[in-house]
């Protein structure tokens, strides 16, 4: 059994867009006729340009290839060009091919993939969900209302996650870390002190920062968080900086949580050894796919550290997810976003019941794609897939972060 046959369906997600501007997903097709599906978390060029890249990646280093032989495809793609270290945009690319490979194996030995990776460790996932406006609630307000977030988290776990998300503190600037204005402090405990008031112990806090704060900031912020006991401070320093990472996580009394923007086992080792954080967030369809992630879950289980798999993007992502989740024995959280177009382009393979899933059982990843409804939806705007802002952090007038909702485009 050879890889033969590639196709790439860019595919953008109704409004409000939860999930991303669109989503990258790969059809990899081989001389047998099996299909395995992959999805590429890859945006820091366009998403017509990364079609290239995975076209490349695919041709120079996989096609003709044994999906069998991950490794060697892994080796072929990380040292491509004489480089042999992490490169974001390629591992992208490569990373939604590696799933692919992984759904066609369970496809054709008639098992799911979390079968092929040692076992189910896990036979029920805890989720987390991100707080998003419930139908009657204003969007524009909600980002900036501890109250609208304390009736959401309520909300949430009432259908039974024991965990919701959210990141109050923006803004994300591109300009780096910045030292957050005294407002953004206040709100950013406010949100705290509503939601935890509101679902008690019933729930734990995830507080979302996502790189944009100085050391010194994100250490004034933390502290200023500590009475709530989130289970988690994310990214609090910009995730290139391990060492002032580091030093944040010495001085807040909050674990630290990273990992969606880093790719392969050498940038996740490089933060385990820092002492930076001790909950991973890899994005499996950035961060070198199924197979390096197993490999970062070992690293991490060696320094007593647990995995969060991130998801910010469509249901294939999710899916490799969840086959990590059920197989390694650090697994602490996963990511979840349910909308009806996540639902229907899996054809409803995948639900969260009362705050968990539910590995399938299915072959390969357990899904089966709407083809159609992905073609349906073709991505014709100029955006990528996240954008961070110019602007600086207003110190004036206030700041707010549409929780990764991007503007539609017309």
């Amino acid at each position: 059994m050879k890889l033969q046959d590639l196709d790439v369906i860019v595919t953008a997600p109704p409004a409000p867009g939860w999930g991303g501007r669109y989503w990258i997903l790969v059809k990899v097709t081989t001389d047998t006729g099996i299909t395995g599906w992959g999805e590429c978390y890859a945006s820091s060029v366009g998403p017509e340009a990364m079609r290239h890249v995975i076209r490349d990646v695919f041709d120079r280093h996989m096609a003709g290839e044994s999906p069998e032989n991950i490794e060697l495809m892994f080796r072929r793609v990380y040292s491509s060009g004489f480089t042999q270290r992490p490169d974001l945009t390629v591992m992208g690319a490569f990373s939604g091919l590696e799933i692919a490979c992984w759904d066609i194996l369970g496809k054709d030995r008639g098992r799911p993939v979390w079968a092929l990776l040692g076992g189910r460790m896990n036979g029920r996932i805890r989720a987390y969900t991100y707080l998003y406006p419930l139908p009657h609630q204003p969007m524009g307000d909600f980002w900036t209302s501890p109250e609208m977030a304390a009736e959401c988290a309520t909300e949430m776990v009432r259908r039974g996650f024991t965990a919701v998300k959210f990141d109050p503190a923006g803004p994300y600037t591109m300009r780096g870390g910045h030292m957050p204005a005294m407002s953004d402090i206040s709100v950013s405990a406010a949100f705290c002190k509503a939601i935890r008031e509101a679902v008690g112990d019933r729930a734990d806090l995830l507080f979302g920062t996502h790189g944009q704060f100085s050391t010194g900031g994100a250490i004034r912020l933390g502290q200023a968080l500590e009475p709530y006991s989130p289970l988690w401070f994310e990214e609090p320093v910009p995730p290139d900086n391990i060492a002032e990472m580091a030093r944040v996580a010495q001085a807040v009394r909050i674990p630290v949580a990273t990992g969606e923007r880093l790719t392969t086992k050498a940038e996740f080792a490089a933060v385990l050894r820092a002492g930076a954080a001790t909950i991973l967030q890899p994005a499996l369809g950035r961060a070198g796919g199924i197979w390096e992630m197993k490999k970062v879950a070992a690293i991490a289980e060696a320094h007593n550290a647990q995995m969060a798999p991130h998801l910010y993007a469509g249901p294939v992502e999710w899916a490799a997810n969840i086959h990590l989740a059920a197989s390694i024995p650090n697994f602490l959280l996963l990511e979840t976003i349910e909308t009806p177009f996540h639902d229907r382009l899996v054809k409803g393979a995948i639900r969260v019941e009362n705050g968990f899933v539910t590995p399938p059982e299915a072959p390969g990843l357990g899904i089966e794609v709407d083809e159609d409804l992905a073609r349906a939806h073709p991505y014709t705007g100029e955006g990528l897939h996240l954008q961070m802002q110019e602007e600086p952090c207003d110190y004036v007038n206030g700041n707010a972060f549409a929780g990764g909702a991007p503007p539609r485009e017309e």
